[in-house]
């Protein structure tokens, strides 16, 4: 069985390929052929409409859970997609030291406590707040969602889910949660807003100006979904004025290609605010991730080649 991994993860085919064994061949490739050469297996996160034309593989599979960068539509028939989490513990911690680094305010303290600078902050230690009795308002309860509440309610924060049908509660590890519908409702009491919902056609900027000004002054943004969740020009502007109080970014709006030596992350230059945290799409990037993920891909190959259903399906085949 031949299994290709394209692009930004073909660094990654020497660990499949010890997973899987030597009754598999694993290539990495920076690139699709040109000549959209037969394999059994592309393990790659983006197909554009040409590319999946070309393809011809039984088994898509998406090394994360994003599927916004493959065109499902253009893939041949007999193609089945799957994606893949085991990112939710290390973009939860994430999104928690965000939550506590604003509320401990960290960033006012002098980043040397040398023998200058330890009399003055001495003398006129600033007051922080506490993350117990907070707010925090999680738009998307998946995944990441459910290990972030669960986090945040052993820190004593109340748990606000915002969801499709909004059908959850204390079971589910949350106070109160409501449908995109009533998101409007639940924003003027979000000290926290955190975004880890899935991007599509209904997620799209979904937190536009309206939504922004709906949010108290102080409040905190985290985005560990997707950057277009968020309307560019409207958080730019929420931010640069001191309307919204911080946001900590870890998705962009812009990415480099391969061979691309220079490109801002935003059309907006958002990494340049005071009140930004931005960090470059690292939230879930621990060996711990790559473990579990190429663990979950070996078998769903190895099911696969048994003739079982591979786990995960996103987009069956047509």
């Amino acid at each position: 069985m031949l299994i290709h991994i394209v692009g930004l993860h073909a660094p990654n085919a020497p660990r499949l390929q010890a997973l899987l064994g030597e009754a598999y061949r694993v290539q990495g490739m920076p690139s699709f052929p040109a000549t959209g050469e037969a394999a059994d297996v592309v393990v790659t996160n983006a197909v554009d409409a040409a590319q999946a034309a070309s393809l011809r593989c039984r088994l898509l599979q998406v090394p994360g859970a994003g599927t916004e960068q493959i065109a499902a539509d253009a893939l041949p028939p007999g193609c089945t997609v799957a994606n893949v989490h085991g990112h939710e513990v290390p973009i939860a911690e994430f999104t928690i030291h965000a939550i506590l680094e604003h509320v401990l305010a960290l960033w006012k303290l002098p980043p040397l406590l040398d023998e200058t600078a330890w009399p003055a902050v001495y003398a006129a230690r600033p007051i922080h707040g506490e993350a117990a009795g907070r707010t925090v308002t999680l738009v998307g309860h998946g995944h990441i969602g459910r290990e972030v509440a669960r986090r945040a309610r052993a820190l004593d924060m109340r748990v606000v889910a915002v969801t499709r049908r909004g059908q959850l509660g204390p079971a589910d590890g949350v106070d109160q949660s409501v449908p995109v519908s009533r998101l409007a409702e639940v924003l003027p009491r979000s000290d926290i807003l955190v975004l880890c919902c899935p991007l599509d056609e209904n997620t799209r900027g979904l937190i536009d100006a309206a939504a922004l000004a709906r949010l108290p002054r102080d409040a905190l943004l985290v985005n560990v979904a997707r950057a277009e969740v968020v309307d560019e020009a409207a958080l730019y502007e929420a931010l640069r004025s001191g309307r919204l109080g911080r946001a900590v970014l870890d998705v962009w709006y812009r990415y480099p290609k391969p061979g691309q030596a220079s490109v801002a992350p935003a059309h907006h230059p958002l990494h340049a605010l005071p009140n930004v945290r931005a960090t470059p799409h690292i939230s879930a990037m621990t060996p711990g991730l790559l473990a579990r993920r190429y663990a979950f891909i070996a078998e769903n190959i190895k099911r696969l080649a048994a003739g079982l259903e591979p786990l995960n399906v996103v987009v069956p085949p047509r």
